[in-house]
């Protein structure tokens, strides 16, 4: 690497590793906010597909239903 100063300077083993450790916290970090983030939208997903299919079914049960008559002589 160079430069302004036309001065060169060596990349070490120590300053890749250091700064894929800095890259990795920011990941971490961002993937825990997420996650937490993400927790009460698929409560309410779930909540909503089981009201969802609870009604479908009182629906069609409702439809497949017979209808008896009793009528008195």
């Amino acid at each position: 690497m160079t430069t302004a100063g036309n001065t060169e300077r060596v990349v070490k083993r120590e300053d890749i590793e250091a700064k894929l450790r800095e890259i990795r916290g920011v990941t971490d970090t961002t993937t825990e906010v997420a996650q937490e983030a993400a927790k009460p939208a698929l409560v309410i997903l779930v909540i909503a597909v089981v009201v969802g299919a609870f009604l479908l079914g009182r629906r069609r049960g409702r439809k497949r239903s017979t209808i008896v008559e009793v009528r008195r002589v």
